[in-house]
Protein backbone atom coordinates (compact mmCIF):
# COMPACT_ATOMS: atom_id res chain seq x y z
CA UNK A 1 0.00 0.00 0.00
CA UNK A 2 1.29 3.42 -0.94
CA UNK A 3 0.84 6.42 1.34
CA UNK A 4 1.29 9.99 0.12
CA UNK A 5 2.85 11.95 2.95
CA UNK A 6 2.20 15.67 3.31
CA UNK A 7 5.36 17.78 3.52
CA UNK A 8 4.84 18.63 7.18
CA UNK A 9 4.67 14.94 8.19
CA UNK A 10 7.87 13.71 6.56
CA UNK A 11 9.68 13.28 9.87
CA UNK A 12 6.75 11.40 11.33
CA UNK A 13 6.64 9.14 8.27
CA UNK A 14 10.30 8.22 8.81
CA UNK A 15 9.53 7.24 12.41
CA UNK A 16 6.42 5.31 11.40
CA UNK A 17 8.33 3.56 8.63
CA UNK A 18 10.98 2.43 11.13
CA UNK A 19 8.33 1.13 13.50
CA UNK A 20 6.60 -0.78 10.71
CA UNK A 21 9.91 -2.29 9.63
CA UNK A 22 10.92 -3.28 13.17
CA UNK A 23 7.55 -4.85 13.95
CA UNK A 24 7.70 -7.16 10.92
CA UNK A 25 4.73 -5.75 9.03
CA UNK A 26 6.74 -5.61 5.82
CA UNK A 27 6.87 -9.41 5.88
CA UNK A 28 3.10 -9.37 5.33
CA UNK A 29 2.32 -6.27 3.32
CA UNK A 30 4.29 -3.89 1.13
CA UNK A 31 4.04 -0.39 2.57
CA UNK A 32 5.64 2.62 0.91
CA UNK A 33 5.61 6.24 1.99
CA UNK A 34 5.79 8.65 -0.95
CA UNK A 35 6.64 12.32 -0.55
CA UNK A 36 5.45 15.22 -2.66
CA UNK A 37 9.05 15.65 -3.88
CA UNK A 38 9.20 12.08 -5.18
CA UNK A 39 6.23 12.62 -7.47
CA UNK A 40 7.10 16.19 -8.45
CA UNK A 41 4.24 17.80 -6.56
CA UNK A 42 4.84 21.30 -5.13
CA UNK A 43 4.12 21.55 -1.40
CA UNK A 44 1.71 24.42 -2.02
CA UNK A 45 -0.46 22.39 -4.41
CA UNK A 46 -4.19 22.90 -4.34
CA UNK A 47 -6.06 20.34 -2.21
CA UNK A 48 -8.09 19.24 -5.24
CA UNK A 49 -4.90 18.47 -7.20
CA UNK A 50 -3.46 16.51 -4.28
CA UNK A 51 -6.71 14.57 -3.85
CA UNK A 52 -6.88 13.63 -7.54
CA UNK A 53 -3.26 12.51 -7.51
CA UNK A 54 -3.83 10.50 -4.34
CA UNK A 55 -6.69 8.67 -6.04
CA UNK A 56 -4.55 7.64 -9.02
CA UNK A 57 -1.08 7.15 -7.54
CA UNK A 58 -1.66 6.13 -3.94
CA UNK A 59 -4.52 4.84 -1.85
CA UNK A 60 -4.01 6.88 1.28
CA UNK A 61 -2.98 10.49 1.85
CA UNK A 62 -1.55 11.37 5.26
CA UNK A 63 -1.73 14.99 6.28
CA UNK A 64 -1.75 16.87 9.57
CA UNK A 65 -5.44 17.80 9.58
CA UNK A 66 -7.05 14.80 7.88
CA UNK A 67 -6.49 11.29 6.61
CA UNK A 68 -7.95 10.67 3.18
CA UNK A 69 -8.47 7.10 1.99
CA UNK A 70 -9.65 6.55 -1.53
Amino acid sequence: MNFLVDHNLRGHAVLLSGSILNSGWLDWVLIRFITFDEIGLPINSDDRVVWRLAQYVVKCYLTIDKIVIS
